[in-house]
């Protein structure tokens, strides 16, 4: 190879965004509403990573009820992904359709069980044909201590119930709820039974957060990662049903022959109705490669996450802002979305991304840090942290090995590709995502733009030395 023939490659640090004169008069004159596929859009352009460390139920609600949207993360059992997906969807909705129920005759004991399990404070009570025979509520059960004491004894009962019919609609609903002072309105067919429910709280968050991201029965959208080999297929299935509104093909090298074939698998099994989120590429070509075999949006990012060292241990990427420009040139014939997938430390590096043509932006490292990431907080050094680790380190290859019962001869360990590490305890979801967007909407306003596909079109970048990097950052000051 002549190495003058190596093309020059640019990584969000090596370039600032070129300031032009802007009609805009505010940041909030800013639409940063986008698409994460071809058929679902976001009020906030960015995604939560599917990690182990990052994206589980608990963030995955953060993030839609934010305008984002979370992946939750593959390194579990079919059934325990099933479980994570379905209490996203649990989480608010106009109608709940199949409502936790419980039997007049069952025990307390039960029913504290049930609520507990399902992590909800009312159960519908019915009998074993369906029909209506009243709610359990928290204060139905609090300081009650005969466990062995039915619900039908608990229960506000049927005759006294408001109710409303499968037709009932937000605003009979609110009407209702008003004008009794109730907070729970079952709702029954026409031989009384239990056909949904309706929640005051469900109502109000749905007038609190018009930005969340929702799916066409106004439950939280929620994505969900497989895999390409083994029980691939039976874990989109179970995904789907379970109503997962995107599913993310996770491997590292997703230009690879068995990637590329996979996405024609899951399509084939699933249809239309479920998004397919392809990658990780780095390559034009590899973008294309996805886009022409049916991905509904494409992942950007070999090497630029901060807990990931491939492109140390193998020696292999492409710098992320040229990868995410050539790859969203790739798939705009396609009319494919791109996201860019690792390497955001700040809101710039957002609005760098988003300039270089990605939709969105997929972020691990700022969020692993939150009280809605999964893991629990620890003490190191007299800070409080937790632990954050890539997909590709040792220790979630054996956490991979475990989910998915791969004995020692079919799971032959690799050199790891990522380590493990801890991050400071940060803000909640709300707040990162707020600072995130907020420089994005800056630099959009810089640029004269007033929506992402402005965006694309007005940028324009400078490259700069490391001396223009380090007069970028507060200097010659104490802080």
């Amino acid at each position: 190879m002549n190495p003058a023939g190596i093309p020059l490659a640019l990584s969000y640090d090596d370039v600032l965004l070129v300031p032009r004169r802007s009609g805009l008069g505010s940041r909030a004159d800013v639409d940063v509403s986008t698409r994460l596929t071809r058929g679902l859009r976001l009020a906030t352009p960015v995604i939560s990573a599917n990690m182990d460390t990052v994206t589980e139920s608990e963030m995955a609600i953060a993030m839609a009820r934010a305008g984002g949207i979370g992946i939750v993360h593959r390194f579990l059992s079919v059934e325990g992904q099933v479980g994570e997906v379905a209490r996203v969807k649990r989480a608010e909705a106009l109608v709940i359709h199949d409502p936790h129920t419980v039997a007049p005759d069952a025990p307390l004991v039960d029913a504290l069980a049930l609520m507990r399990r399902h992590g909800v404070t009312s159960l519908v009570v019915a009998g074993a044909d369906g029909r209506l025979a009243g709610l359990l509520t928290r204060r139905d059960v609090m300081l009650r201590d005969d466990a062995t004491q039915q619900v039908r004894e608990l229960m506000t009962p049927r005759e006294r119930l408001v109710t409303g019919t499968p037709e009932t609609t937000s605003d009979e609903a609110t009407r209702l709820l008003r004008d009794h002072r109730v907070q729970k309105l079952p709702l029954v067919d026409a031989g009384d039974r239990v056909a949904g429910l309706i929640t005051l709280r469900d109502l109000l968050q749905r007038a609190e957060r018009p930005q969340a991201t929702k799916d066409a029965l106004g439950r939280l959208a929620v994505g969900a990662a497989i895999g390409v080999r083994g029980d691939f297929i039976e874990r989109a299935r179970a995904l789907q049903e379970a109503g997962a509104d995107v599913l993310v093909l996770d491997i590292a090298h997703g230009h690879a022959e068995h990637a590329v074939r996979a996405i024609g698998e899951v399509r084939e099994a699933l249809g239309d109705g479920t998004g397919i989120i392809a990658g990780n590429v780095a390559t034009a070509e590899g973008a294309r490669d996805l886009a022409e075999a049916g991905a509904d949006a494409v992942k950007v990012g070999v090497g630029p996450g901060s807990v990931c060292t491939t492109r140390v241990v193998a020696g292999v990427g492409v710098p992320q802002l040229t990868a995410v420009m050539e790859c969203a040139e790739a798939c705009e014939p396609y009319d494919v979305p791109v996201i860019a997938d690792g390497g955001i430390r700040a809101g710039g590096d957002v609005a760098k991304a988003i300039a270089a043509g990605a939709d969105s932006v997929m972020i691990g490292n700022l969020l692993a840090g939150t009280p809605e990431s999964p893991g629990v907080v620890v003490s190191r050094n007299g800070s409080k942290v937790k632990v954050f680790r890539g997909m590709a380190s040792a220790a979630a290859a054996e956490a991979r090995r475990a989910a998915e019962g791969l004995e020692e001869t079919e799971f032959t360990p690799v050199v790891a590709e990522g380590v493990e590490a801890v991050v400071p305890l940060r803000d909640a979801v709300g707040s990162v995502l707020h600072g995130l967007v907020g420089g994005l909407r800056s630099g959009m306003s810089y640029s004269d733009a007033r929506s992402i596909p402005e965006f694309h079109r007005n940028a324009r970048f400078v490259r700069i030395t490391p001396g223009g990097l380090r007069e970028s950052y507060p200097h010659d000051v104490s802080y």
